[in-house]
């Protein structure tokens, strides 16, 4: 395919570089290694509505940035969740003393690199809430349900809210349930073609697939190529299967263009819905047009709201984004970036027993790297044990920097370095863990509850849970065995039962593990597992 391009490696940047012509528009300064695109005249004393994720899917996010919507918008690279200093940094710079709300798309890493952000600034005194959207109907309520276009709904309303000097409780409760009641599906002819390395698709010329995500993941079904109006009614019986059953339900129809399809095929589209029954309960549209694309995607999506009054003026008002109206050109500008915390805030004090310890189990990561590896190569990527490796030789590197003396500070010190020097979902889950112990453990100083207190923070943002064949597998049990007080080798042979256990669940929805058979699975521990056990075990040999 051709592009209006210049480098496939400035695609995001030179695309926010455009976008900023919208004098309502800026930009923090550490731009492009941190993405926020923020309104100029930021008003403090209102709640700060913030969303983000991977670019891509443009005008969303940053192109619904502005008073009524968003206020702050943190981009990421094609298809992949922004950094968690990123969403850190529209935080403090958007946020004053009312708070912030932060709208999440539920996909892993967006659940995970926002969910640590609002931690980390909570710790540092800021009030956040979060919202996480699931509006895709397609693959049933059973698993975890993608965000999908629904969520510009919960920007419309969050933002008027915020616009209208609400609180924070307030707006977080009724965006949640706004949330709630969003219905979409996809469907698409072709999808989209990156920008670098474009894939062929799966799709051949008599085919169509219903229900795909918004990053080109497979559908519910691949369907029969046939006229828009029989395309149409098969994407709208999938999405009743799901509406609540009343006739005199109400709803606002948000109809999306996926990227590639042309205005008049979106109405021909628009004019087969008006031709089914569920139209007659349609009483606001928004659309047909691009709102959340993916990349040139040959396809659209239908979203359904469910109406009340509450919602109306909420839907209906005024707002200023540039994806809503024509507005002036202008110019680029940028204003000052916040200082982020650092990575080691507090002062080193002495522990040997807990220094020792630390070395040793640093040691030991190092150590496993290949044996790691070699084990996710079966069931992974291949590279946790390269993972867990970076994290053990990060923790000899500032060994004689760490707060030993003071555990709250030690463990969050803990949390940080995993945050920003460890990749992948592994380093922000731990990160998670240890910052929620640390924060724990300042109200109540048993390091089996702090622990167990940061594994259910892990749990929340992360979405996995025991006998869900990842680390928490062998984390659980170890951390309820020090929670009751038992000796360190009580607790390291729980952990290693919890990591053998992995061997015999050969089914599950999280991890690279969820896209195996379970033939493949079977014998073969979770890397991440088997490291917390040989962890525990090392500990118990000092």
């Amino acid at each position: 395919m051709k592009f209006f391009i210049n480098d496939a490696q400035d695609v995001v940047n030179e695309g926010i570089d455009g976008l900023l012509t919208d004098p309502n528009l800026t930009r923090l300064d550490n731009f492009p290694e941190v993405k926020v695109v923020l309104q100029k005249e930021l008003d403090k004393n209102k709640v700060a509505v913030i969303s983000g994720g991977g670019s891509g899917h443009e005008p969303a996010h940053a192109g619904f940035v502005g008073k009524g919507m968003l206020t702050a918008a943190v981009c990421g690279d094609i298809f992949a969740s922004p950094s968690v200093d990123a969403v850190l940094s529209a935080i403090i710079a958007t946020a004053g003393e009312k708070g912030c709300l932060l709208i999440i798309k539920n996909y892993t890493g967006d659940r995970l690199n926002f969910g640590l952000a609002a931690e980390q600034a909570r710790e540092l005194g800021y009030k956040v809430e979060t919202v996480i959207v699931g509006d895709d109907i397609a693959l049933g309520q059973e698993v975890e349900q993608r965000g999908l276009a629904g969520t510009l709904f919960v920007h419309k309303v969050a933002g008027h809210l915020a616009e209208k000097g609400k609180s924070l409780d307030e707006i977080a409760k009724t965006a949640q349930k706004v949330a709630n009641n969003i219905f979409s599906i996809g469907l698409s002819l072709e999808e989209g073609k990156k920008f670098q390395n474009p894939e062929s698709s799966r799709l051949s010329s008599s085919e169509a697939e219903l229900g795909l995500g918004i990053h080109g993941e497979p559908g519910v079904k691949t369907i029969d190529m046939e006229k828009a109006d029989d395309l149409m009614s098969k994407a709208v019986e999938k999405l009743k299967e799901y509406l609540p059953k009343k006739n005199n339900e109400k709803f606002v129809l948000l109809m999306n263009n996926l990227g590639r399809v042309t205005p008049i095929e979106m109405n021909i589209l628009l004019n087969s819905f008006q031709k089914l029954e569920i139209a007659r309960q349609v009483e606001y549209i928004i659309g047909p047009s691009q709102l959340m694309t993916s990349l040139n995607m040959s396809g659209f999506s239908i979203s359904l709201l469910k109406l009340n009054e509450g919602l109306r003026d909420s839907l209906t008002s005024e707002v200023e984004p540039v994806s809503w109206f024509i507005r002036k050109f202008g110019g680029n500008s940028s204003i000052e970036s916040p200082d982020l915390p650092d990575t080691m805030p507090f002062k080193p004090s002495e522990n040997m027993q807990f220094k020792n310890a630390i070395k040793a189990v640093a040691e030991e990561l190092i150590s496993l790297e290949n044996d790691l590896n070699a084990i996710d190569e079966k069931v992974g990527d291949g590279d946790a044990g390269s993972t867990f490796a970076t994290a053990g030789k990060k923790l000899l590197e500032v060994a004689d920097k760490l707060p030993y003396a003071n555990t709250a500070e030690l463990l969050i010190t803990i949390g940080r370095i995993l945050a920003r020097e460890i990749g992948g979902s592994s380093g922000v889950l731990l990160s998670i863990m240890f910052t929620g112990a640390g924060n724990s453990y300042k109200e109540e100083s048993n390091i089996g509850k702090a622990l167990m207190s940061g594994l259910q923070k892990m749990k929340d943002y992360g979405g996995a849970k025991e006998g869900d064949r990842t680390m928490i597998d062998a984390l659980q049990p170890a951390f309820s065995a020090l929670e009751n007080g038992k000796a360190i080798d009580v607790v390291a042979k729980k952990a290693r039962q919890g990591a053998d256990s992995t061997k015999e669940i050969s089914s599950t929805k999280f991890g690279r593990s969820s896209y195996l058979s379970e033939e493949s699975l079977k014998g073969i521990p979770d890397p991440g597992a088997e490291a917390v056990a040989i962890v525990f075990e090392k500990l118990a040999s000092l």
